[in-house]
């Protein structure tokens, strides 16, 4: 019989920063005229992570073998871009950082490099069109734009 220790470690994880996330949106001022208010994207990202958290609590998966070289280099390459984006996406400014952590997330996901390109491309300058121009939200330009 398995503990499932795995996944519901995760859950309690998950579920902690869930609650912690939609208390602290709570605090967030709100700017006069802004209907929505800073604290909804931060409350719509923490309630179906706490709903994920949940289910991993209460239905998890079977304890596998932690830790394979594949899986690992994927993982261990996933945190140096997730690291490395902060960094540069002031100097590169968002189309071009987002663009390039995503085609790189993109191959480590499986992806072949025009699939990784097409879906960076659209994902780094989609995103940052649809924010910038659709919501009014400044982000960084960089070189590309500025």
């Amino acid at each position: 019989m398995s503990i499932r220790i795995g996944d519901r470690i995760a859950g309690a994880i998950l579920l902690a920063l869930a609650i912690a996330h939609f208390i602290a949106a709570g605090s967030f001022t709100v700017a006069f005229g802004d209907p929505a208010g800073p604290a909804l994207f931060p409350r719509i990202v923490a309630v179906p992570l706490g709903l994920f958290s949940l289910f991993l609590l209460l239905r998890p998966d079977p304890d596998v073998r932690w830790f394979r070289w594949p899986q690992a280099a994927g993982q261990f390459g996933t945190l140096a871009v997730l690291l490395a984006y902060p960094i540069v996406l002031e100097p590169l400014g968002f189309p071009l950082a987002t663009t390039l952590a995503t085609i790189v997330l993109s191959k480590i996901l499986g992806g072949t490099w025009l699939q990784a390109t097409a879906t960076g491309l659209v994902v780094g300058f989609g995103l940052f069109f649809l924010f910038d121009a659709g919501f009014g939200l400044p982000l960084p330009a960089g070189p590309i734009f500025g």
